[in-house]
């Protein structure tokens, strides 16, 4: 048996993993990165090699069936690996894509949340055990998604009631912990995010400033969950073995 690695499934070359990777190489734990959202049937690694899975953001929606019906394969990868407790962590569009598996619904927003804003701290769950009651975040999205039954929600913001919930063991996260200053610029560089900014009254200047004010209190908090996402997936990656 190969060791147990990482599946991280991304949908646009801009949504990266970013933070993500750093907590996984710290525990030297292997990871694939794929993009299976326009495959019907795509192959994935075997399901008992998996130490966990993430699934990062992108623009489309998280029904999107027609158009990306591999959207379909990863709501299913997620509700299996949650029903074993293999950990599973997404991100904006991961977050719906997870939500919307367990039976949450999806539904556009009043307008985009677009830009830093404050998110406010429902649970002080192990993942969050060093947050303030609200910070300041990165978010980038148009759609929201309800709360899944029986699941402990996390966070929340004046727009977007679910910001971060845990289901098992899953974590969902709307906003964008995992961008760098690194990603932070490549995504300032494909015009459509731009275009959305711009759109949603913001300006790259303007997010770069806010990006540089914010970025070393939440670089913290950043490591803090993503090391603990890390941490479970070495765990459940000892009992493949």
């Amino acid at each position: 048996m190969t060791k147990p690695k990482v599946l991280i499934l991304q949908h646009v070359p801009w949504e990266k993993p970013g933070r993500i990777l750093d907590s996984l190489d710290d525990m030297e734990l292997p990871y694939q990165v794929v993009n299976v959202a326009k495959t019907k049937k795509p192959e994935l690694p075997n399901f008992n090699e998996v130490a966990g899975v993430v699934i990062m953001g992108g623009p489309m929606g998280a029904l999107d069936f027609d158009e990306y019906p591999g959207l379909k394969a990863e709501a299913k990868l997620a509700r299996a690996a949650i029903a074993v407790n293999k950990p599973v962590l997404g991100v904006c569009l991961g977050h719906q894509i997870i939500a919307t598996a367990l039976g949450a619904k999806l539904k556009s927003g009043k307008e985009p949340e677009i830009g830093f804003a404050p998110i406010k701290r429902i649970d002080k769950h192990d993942y969050f055990s060093m947050w303030d009651k609200t910070i300041n975040v990165l978010h980038w999205h148009n759609d929201v998604v309800s709360l899944p039954e029986g699941a402990q929600p996390l966070a929340r913001s004046a727009a977007t009631k679910n910001q971060a919930f845990r289901f098992g063991s899953a974590l969902g996260l709307q906003f964008h912990l995992e961008v760098t200053p690194t990603l932070l610029e490549e995504w300032l560089d494909e015009p459509s995010m731009v275009k959305d900014l711009k759109a949603a009254g913001g300006s790259k200047s303007k997010l770069r400033e806010d990006f540089a004010e914010c970025n070393p209190r939440l670089q913290p908090l950043a490591d803090q969950v993503f090391s603990g996402f890390a941490a479970r997936c070495n765990t459940h990656a000892a009992t493949l073995r």
